[in-house]
């Protein structure tokens, strides 16, 4: 069987797959480096399934990648967190109700 060579259509948002390699190399997200070197690589004559084997994605999530690339241009290649827990950032630690609270009054023991 032979698979559907599928293409990035970068003249449709006025980029070059060279603006692609570009956002691969200097995105600040890995997610978003990640996608963009999948459609870069896609671009130079790879096809999805060999940049998925390559990446450890599944064929369909990179195709995901291109086809919302060419909805929704370069703006859909980058990630934004959808949901779930925030991921830890160290910083100040937040001061809990409890330590704010007076001190507790220890009473002495009955005999």
């Amino acid at each position: 069987m032979v698979g559907l060579m599928l293409r990035v259509d970068c003249e449709r948002w006025g980029q070059t797959p060279d603006d692609l390699r570009r956002l691969a190399l200097n995105a600040p997200h890995a997610r978003t480096r990640e996608r963009a070197l999948a459609l870069y690589d896609i671009a130079q004559g790879s096809c999805a399934t060999q940049v998925a084997a390559r990446t450890g994605r599944h064929p369909q999530t990179v195709m995901g990648w291109l086809h919302a690339y060419h909805a929704q241009g370069p703006a859909a290649l980058t990630y934004g967190r959808t949901g779930g827990r925030p991921p830890f950032a160290p910083g100040p630690r937040p001061v809990s109700v409890r330590s704010c609270a007076r001190p507790r009054v220890r009473w002495p023991r009955r005999p």
